[in-house]
């Protein structure tokens, strides 16, 4: 192999930051290129999952929505409760007019 073509012998990329090296203009705008190039990649992604998570999500908002309303028509303990008040009231009634 030639020198420097083997896997061990690979620069790797070095990191800069933009604020304080020096860049020309063509490098600052092939690295927002890229960066837009990274953005649009992942956008697909990101919107997939955010259009499953807010699908979810009202899933969720809904079931417990119609479980509530499900729940309150189903509750007849007030009803029961408002009849023996009723037999209560009268029963009363009937002793202080008897007295």
């Amino acid at each position: 192999m030639a020198e420097g073509n083997s896997p061990g012998d690979a620069k790797f990329a070095k990191r800069i930051d933009p604020k304080k090296d020096n860049l020309t203009q063509e490098q600052l705008e092939f690295m927002r290129k890229v960066e837009l190039a990274q953005w649009q990649k992942n956008l697909q992604k990101r919107r997939g999952r955010n259009v499953i998570t807010g699908l979810a999500i009202g899933a969720i908002v809904l079931g417990i929505y119609g479980y509530t309303f499900y729940s309150v028509s189903q509750e007849r303990f007030l009803d029961d409760l408002e009849e023996e008040a009723k037999g209560v009231r009268a029963r009363n009634a009937s002793r202080t007019s008897a007295n």
